[in-house]
């Protein structure tokens, strides 16, 4: 059964996306089938893949959480063999109201995900930055989260919530939820306070911060505007060395 790794952190601009599309690039390149969902209403991951979030509004994870469409009817091919997305439209944020006096509305996503569990190695959903319905739902599918973390004391500060609503699903609705890890996105190591931030993240969660940084890049900044994961727009980067190391690292964790 595939491993599913919410991606996650309630703060925008940490590099949540690109590590999303990154990742998942990353490990279907190293031979693993990979399922890559867009969880958020934005669709940042489905354009940066190269699809048009509106060029089919019928078949995107909105039509598969209100249950008007099958799962595998969702299911995209991206430019990469192992890669497969499920895509986001705006219509996302619909689900909120939608699903208000749905029984066990919190696990509606981990329901509809089953029978395609079997047919990847990894799952990994790219959550919105909130903490509403949709991305509850995310965590009670996953089995672990992993958190992009920008090196600075604000993004520090802002992890208290999203731990804060970890614990909450862990406790009531998804006992067996685990943090995959910490990664420290956009660092730039001339800067005194990545460097610090850097250290006081790995003194207080110790091994559950990854060993690989991804490091601030212009090529990694440019790559979703072309609609393509790095290692397809410029696979000499820095970016490309940096999320082949992390997929490397997730599977030595894994297997």
């Amino acid at each position: 059964m595939g491993k599913v790794i919410a991606i996650a952190n309630q703060k925008g601009g940490v590099g949540k996306t690109t590590t999303a599309i990154n990742l998942a690039a990353s490990l279907s390149v190293l031979e693993k089938k990979v399922l890559i969902i867009d969880a958020d209403p934005q669709a940042n991951t489905t354009s940066g893949l190269n699809f048009s979030p509106e060029s089919d509004q019928k078949r995107t994870l909105y039509e598969v959480m209100i249950g008007k469409i099958d799962v595998h009817d969702a299911l995209i091919q991206t430019e990469i063999v192992n890669l497969q997305l499920i895509p986001s439209h705006i219509n996302l944020v619909g689900v909120e109201i939608e699903m208000l006096d749905v029984p066990n509305r919190e696990s509606i996503l981990k329901e509809k995900i089953i029978p395609i569990r079997n047919d990847y190695d990894y799952i990994i959903i790219d959550c919105s930055p909130s903490l509403g319905l949709v991305t509850i739902n995310a965590l009670t599918a996953a089995d672990s989260v992993m958190i992009p973390v920008q090196p600075e004391f604000f993004a520090l500060e802002g992890l208290g919530k999203l731990l804060q609503t970890i614990r909450l699903v862990q406790r009531n609705i998804n006992k067996s939820l685990t943090i995959e890890g910490f990664v420290v996105t956009m660092f730039d190591g001339r800067t005194k306070v990545h460097v610090q931030v850097v250290s006081e993240l790995k003194e207080h969660f110790k091994d559950l911060v990854f060993n690989t940084i991804i490091q601030r890049n212009i090529r990694l900044s440019e790559a979703p505007s072309h609609g393509k994961p790095i290692i397809l727009y410029d696979v000499k980067s820095n970016g490309t060395s940096n999320y082949l190391n992390l997929a490397k690292e997730v599977l030595e964790k894994n297997e």
